[in-house]
């Protein structure tokens, strides 16, 4: 664990960083470091990883709270004594103190939980990167991610085939000792962490040689998800039950898959819009004419009207994206630009002289009401 960088350093954040600070930089890095935008580039690969680590802790109250008190050891599933157990053991807790007076001290409930109870695991996140096209249509996708799951030669009981966990004889299975503690308001009992099982209730005479006693392994897996038509960039999917194993008999946590949407040469998408510039000749755009525009839904004709200027906007009813909650669709607006011709020849700049010379006024509406504006502006 010595070679890890500090998590927050990984996320580029300060330590005291808000759920949606740390949320908007793992976004960032990990589309910037996706192995399908970076193909063959083991680097980014690697950081890739490192990134979704550290999202993984630091995204999770829980794991963050032991990660800024332990550091790594705080959350490496392979330290320790499985579920239930501290880096650290025997620290004093100052709310055993309370418990003392106000819980099992004076005939209260205990707050202790029972270190063999069922407890979910914890989720994952993943990412995927898909073309425009594909989120606008919808797609499936093959999805690589970390996952703990339940060592499959023990069980999860971390002992070795054949034999069994034994109760631990100091705590009693209740992975809690009482101890006598003195503090400014006097001798008083408090609960630590039982030092023999280190906190599971539990001794593991002989160990499963595949996850080392732990009752769980970290395996690299894959599953495909549905991409459902309509998905916009850095939304999330929810994979039930495909997270880290839970513990005791407990259900999966679930993965949460971060969509990546790849930018597009020529659309952009504002809602469930999609927008494109289209450039047209001087003269499709004086005499009007019949083109070609590109949609998803493949290249349809339209009849752009005589005397179009550059800037307009034209819809195509229905040419957008899909509702990601229902069937409507969205339209897509075209708005033309007029490319005025270069490197004419000498017949070409005769004929434009020709036509400029036969114009007037009433060819050139924008440039009359422009001029008869600064005229009145220099009279006053």
């Amino acid at each position: 664990m010595a070679d890890k960088r500090d998590f927050y350093e990984v996320l580029g954040v300060q330590k005291g960083a808000s759920e949606d600070e740390i949320k908007k930089a793992y976004r960032k890095l990990a589309k910037q470091y996706h192995p399908d935008l970076n193909p063959g580039d083991a680097q980014a690969e690697t950081k890739f990883k490192e990134v979704n680590e550290a999202y993984e802790v630091l995204s999770d109250s829980d794991k963050r709270s032991r990660y800024d008190q332990f550091g790594h050891a705080g959350v490496d599933p392979n330290f320790g004594g499985g579920a239930g157990g501290s880096p650290f053991q025997g620290g004093f807790d100052f709310t055993d103190i309370f418990d003392s007076f106000f819980g099992g001290g004076f005939g209260g409930s205990s707050r202790r939980q029972n270190p063999n109870a069922p407890r979910r695991g914890s989720d994952v996140q993943a990412s995927v990167a898909v073309s425009f096209e594909e989120a606008a249509k919808g797609t499936k996708k093959t999805v690589e991610y970390q996952q703990i799951e339940t060592c499959s030669d023990c069980h999860g009981t971390g002992a070795a085939s054949g034999t069994s966990p034994k109760t631990c004889p100091q705590c009693n299975g209740t992975g809690q000792v009482r101890i006598n503690q003195r503090t400014p308001f006097g001798v008083v009992q408090s609960s630590q962490t039982c030092d023999k099982c280190r906190g599971t209730g539990k001794i593991i005479e002989t160990p499963c040689k595949t996850c080392d006693g732990k009752g769980r392994v970290r395996r690299k897996k894959s599953v495909e998800v549905s991409i459902p038509a309509g998905i916009d960039d850095e939304q999330i999917l929810n994979v039930s039950g495909r997270g880290n194993a839970g513990q005791n008999g407990g259900p999966n946590g679930d993965l949460h898959v971060y969509v990546s949407v790849r930018p597009h040469p020529i659309f952009q998408r504002r809602g469930n819009d999609v927008w494109c510039e289209m450039p047209v000749t001087f003269t499709q755009a004086a005499l009007g004419a019949d083109v070609e525009v590109p949609t998803l839904d493949g290249k349809v004709s339209y009849h752009i009207h005589e005397g179009t200027q550059p800037g307009d906007v034209f819809r195509l009813k229905g040419k957008g994206i899909q509702s990601l909650h229902g069937r409507s669709r969205g339209d897509q607006y075209v708005q033309v630009t007029v490319e005025v011709p270069k490197n004419l020849s000498k017949r070409q700049k005769e004929l434009l002289s020709e036509l400029d010379n036969a114009s007037d006024d009433k060819n050139y509406q924008k440039r009359k009401s422009f001029f008869s504006k600064l005229k009145d502006l220099f009279e006053d």
